[in-house]
Parts: structure tokens; sequence; C-alpha cells
């Protein structure tokens, strides 16, 4: 029998986070589980350094895992973290295979050695991705629904009404390691850890979250350009399989250390899940 502290988060899962939470007490009924508000932990220092010998639990989604992450860095995180996903996407989850779980997993190797984001001025760690373009639009609506007191969000049907009618597409320019390319008509750039976002998009689906055979660790960027609202639209139900870059001239997948992505007007950038409004460049790094 083991004692886990479980850090849930009351607001995932549309509010439904402590519910979610406490579904792991069926398939766990032999183990010791103390629940606690993530919102409430005051000094992350204090709190793991009163754990004792209780393993750590995160319960929540994509945007509760990146708070924490970045709320916990260089404050005496534990060298295991168990997970158990409690999102509305659960992309990190999905992405290593653990969505369909009655129990917590432990992810504590996929939250060393992150790369960072820097957008405005403000630098932080980011676990899947980031979104740029259509995507990072269609997290601003859903905010602005779920503000309404929405809890029946469609991103894919926010995605094709954007894609129809409301998302102007960008210029931008993109700089890998160095190398700048310019590209007209923009509508995603997003850099990513993993290869998937967004709910169950797979933007990059050849991305490495760990170095790979020689070493080294590099970022992607898929840049999505020059295309029309009817073809952009009938190509894009592919990147929920990772299919859309049979479309090599609209699609394309680059990738590098350092990733600088520059639009030519603001739009609303998404980390993990979280959205920025009115960012003009983000600049990812390993």
């Amino acid at each position: 029998m083991a004692t886990y502290r479980v850090l849930y988060n009351p607001t995932s899962a549309n509010g439904n986070g402590k519910a979610e939470a406490e579904k792991m007490l069926a398939a766990m009924s032999g183990d010791t589980l103390n629940f606690e508000d993530i919102t409430a932990v005051g000094s992350y220092s204090d709190f793991f350094a009163g754990l004792g010998t209780e393993r750590l639990v995160v319960c929540g989604g994509d945007g509760t895992l990146n708070r924490f992450i970045n709320d916990t860095e260089g404050k005496g995180r534990p060298e295991e973290v168990w997970y158990f996903p409690a999102g509305t996407g659960n992309d990190f989850a999905n992405d290593i295979g653990i969505k369909d779980t009655a129990v917590p997993v432990e992810i504590g190797r996929y939250l060393k050695n992150l790369p960072t984001v820097t957008v405005n001025g403000k630098k932080s760690l980011f676990l899947n991705g980031i979104g740029y373009g259509i995507d990072g639009y269609c997290c601003e609506v859903g905010d602005a629904m779920r503000e309404a007191g929405k809890t029946d969000i469609n991103y894919a049907g926010i995605a094709i009404k954007g894609l129809l009618f409301h998302f102007k597409p960008r210029n931008a320019k993109v700089t890998v390691d160095g190398k700048t390319t310019e590209y007209r008509k923009v509508w995603l750039a997003p850099a990513m850890n993993g290869r998937m976002y967004g709910g169950g998009m797979i933007p990059t689906p050849d991305q490495k979250r760990f170095a790979d055979e020689n070493g080294e660790k590099l970022l992607s960027v898929l840049v999505w350009n020059g295309s029309g609202k009817i073809s952009t639209l009938a190509n894009f139900p592919n990147i929920f399989k990772g299919e859309h870059l049979k479309k090599s001239k609209m699609c394309r997948v680059l990738t590098g250390k350092k990733i600088e992505v520059e639009f030519d007007g603001p739009c609303a950038l998404q980390i993990d899940g979280d959205t920025v409004l009115g960012v003009t460049s983000y600049t990812a790094e390993v």
C-alpha cells in the first residue's frame, strides 16, 4: 500500500476537476489518497519538503501541467511525479499513450530539460507546443465561450468557422537556427516539443520529446501557408491524423534548436492550451 498526495485542479474538465481526480479511488482502494487543491498551494518549496514518503500526483489537463512545471522549477520538485489526466484535451497524455488509465502514471522524465518559449519578453517552459495562427485564435474564442458559461466547446467547429469567416492569415518570417524564410498567407506556425496539441491535432508527426540517437534534441515548426480558404478547409481534418503533410505545397515541417516566428500583425498564441493575446512574435528553443 502506498500513500499519494493528489494535487487536483478544480477548474479542469470544465469545472469537474475534483470529481475527475476522485475517480482514482475506485481503482486504488488499497492505497491512501490525500486530495489537495493545487490552486491553494502557497510555497512549493515548503510543500515538497513536507511530502515525506508520499508520492506526488498532479491531476488536471495540459494547462495544469504547464503551470505546475513553471511554478515548481528550481523549487525542489521530486524526481518522481505521477500524473492522472483530467483535462478537456489531454494532449500530453494522448501523446505518451496514457489516456485510458484508471491510475496515475509516473512522468518525471518528461518534465526534465524542457524547452522554453519567450513571448512579450517573458520566458517560460512548455511541455507540448506553442500554437500560433488559427490554433491560437481557436483558444481565444474558446476562452471567451467558457467565460460566457458555455461548456460544450467544439474547437473543430471554431476552427472551421474561423477558416471560412473570421481568421485572417498573416505573412510571417520563420527563422530556424539563424536561417530566415518569409512566407505569405500563414494559417498555422506552431513550434512543437511533442507531436500533439489542440485536442488531438498532430501537426508534427515525427517530433521526438527526447534527444535522438546522436544526443541531439530538436524542436519542430509546422508552416501551413499559401492556401485558400477552401483548400485549407479541405485539408484541415487531416491534421488530426497527421496526414496534412501530404499536401506539401501548403504544409511543411522545419526542425532546429531555436525557432523564431514573427507575424506581420498581432494574433492570439497558446502555450500548452493557455492563451496569450495580441502576440506578434515568439521564440522557442532547447
